[in-house]
């Protein structure tokens, strides 16, 4: 026969030692506050690329001429005096290699390519710094890029916005369509062409103005920004409550109030760590806290439906007897499903920086909150209910059957 652990003389300390440490968390949110990142403040959102120019276009001429670059083509529109108002596409299927585009592009008159890079280069993928004009002429040449795989590293670009405050750099797309995505927080005595102008005097000063490409610039105002808070707010707190409707339909209610005690522990337990540690809170910070609450939800569930089980077959007039049998019973499978999902979690904390960095750091915590709390913190709150469990007919059900009045 199974060893049965007498699980329920932990349940005081626990609870004790759980309100201490939610007490302290909550202590540190007026003490110390939310590190918000971008995400939930305004600020400037900037994507930029780095590679060295493979082509330059110059026009000499009485027209307009104004380039659009898309996945597919280089388009050419042109209109004004001394012009038919015409578009001229220039496909990359059609002219794979950078020299075969600019030997191209040289055939519209008063146009001038002159490829800066290596001629054979793909074609695919150029691209165009959004931050400069479109519109050819006025002796400004306007220049195009090919990804180039190297070119820039993350630590580079950190490097080269260090002296920016706030600047938060994340890497977007494969190796060789790399680009990198810089926030930055705008205060009240800063404009937003300041701090434009300030980043691009830092990667230019670093990487070279030519080699420096804008592909997308983002403001976040600061209404979009509180929106974005109360939205992820209002999602946490809908999460919690149709768990809370799926743990009373499905068990009784002070099963469900259990569950739903034991999540809201996991969530005021990582939010004290964010808090003490000043672990920068961002949508990904977010997703952590929704992803633990999915998990020990579940676990917890596992637990109910062992209880649920124990019920029929334990005999006994102390409830605590059933619930630590069902936790005994589970014990092994709590552990090894944590672990097992610790090690990912882990690996993500020793492998990684930035933002999938904090979420390891939130979901390490919060695995090992969430077996806690499934184990002792909501099982302890079900024991201090069901104190007066009356065996019999009452063990063949998990809603308790209410007891009648003799006269």
């Amino acid at each position: 026969m199974k060893k049965v652990i007498k699980f329920h003389k932990a349940f005081l300390a626990c609870a004790i030692i759980s309100t201490l440490i939610i007490a302290f968390g909550i202590v540190g949110i007026f003490t110390r506050g939310f590190n918000f990142s971008i995400d939930f403040k305004p600020g400037l959102i900037e994507e930029v690329r780095i590679a060295p120019p493979a082509m330059e276009l110059t026009y000499d001429g009485p027209a307009s001429v104004t380039v659009d670059v898309s996945n597919t083509s280089v388009d050419l529109v042109i209109s004004g005096v001394g012009a038919d108002n015409r578009t001229e596409t220039f496909t990359f299927g059609q002219n794979p290699t950078v020299a075969q585009l600019a030997s191209a592009l040289n055939g519209v008159e008063g146009v001038t390519a002159t490829v800066r890079g290596s001629s054979g280069s793909d074609s695919y993928g150029i691209y165009v710094d959004n931050s400069s004009s479109t519109r050819l002429g006025g002796g400004t040449p306007m220049l195009l890029y090919v990804p180039v795989e190297g070119s820039a590293t993350i630590d580079g670009i950190r490097s080269a916005v260090s002296s920016i405050s706030d600047a938060q750099i994340k890497e977007l797309g494969t190796d060789s369509e790399r680009s990198y995505q810089i926030r930055v927080g705008v205060s009240e005595d800063v404009t937003n062409e300041e701090l434009f102008a300030s980043i691009e005097q830092c990667l230019n000063s670093s990487f070279g103005s030519d080699n420096v490409a804008v592909v997308k610039t983002d403001f976040v105002a600061s209404s979009f920004s509180k929106s974005l808070a109360s939205k992820s707010i209002l999602l946490a707190i809908a999460t919690i409550l149709l768990i809370w409707l799926y743990a009373t339909i499905r068990f009784h209610w002070d099963f469900a109030l259990g569950a739903i005690i034991a999540l809201l522990h996991d969530t005021l337990i990582m939010i004290a760590f964010i808090v003490w540690t000043q672990t920068e809170f961002s949508t990904t910070t977010l997703a952590g806290v929704l992803l633990i609450i999915g998990y020990s939800i579940n676990a917890t569930v596992v637990i109910l439906d062992r209880i649920r089980e124990n019920m029929k077959l334990v005999n006994t007039k102390d409830f605590n007897d059933i619930i630590d049998k069902s936790l005994s019973d589970t014990l092994t499978r709590s552990i090894i499903t944590t672990v097992t999902t610790l090690f990912a979690a882990i690996s993500l904390l020793i492998f990684t920086t930035g933002s999938i960095n904090d979420f390891a750091k939130v979901l390490t915590v919060g695995l090992i909150s969430g077996c806690y709390s499934s184990m002792f913190i909501s099982m302890g709150f079900i024991s201090a209910m069901r104190r007066k469990w009356e065996p019999g007919e009452n063990a063949n059900r998990v809603r308790p059957k209410k007891s009648t009045a003799h006269n």
